[in-house]
């Protein structure tokens, strides 16, 4: 796999490594602040979902991709 593919892919495992980080840090805090705390995390990790999964349609779209095109529709 191309180096530029490659990690954009590890982007997007970090992202839903932040969101599912996120959920189970929300089930178990106990005041508001690591509410928020989880809140931010989990916003910035579907922000980086959206911006990777976009940059893989991108580099499908003009043939730069290594491999199937990758359907994201029910990821989230």
């Amino acid at each position: 796999m191309k180096p530029e593919n490659k990690n954009i892919l590890k982007v997007l495992e970090l992202a839903r490594e932040m969101v599912n980080t996120a959920e189970e840090g929300d089930i178990h805090r106990k005041d508001t602040g690591c509410g928020i705390l989880f809140g931010v995390l989990r916003d910035y990790g579907y922000k980086l979902l959206s911006l990777a999964e976009e940059e893989i349609e991108k580099h499908f779209l003009k043939g730069s991709w290594d491999g199937e095109r990758i359907d994201f529709k029910d990821n989230h």
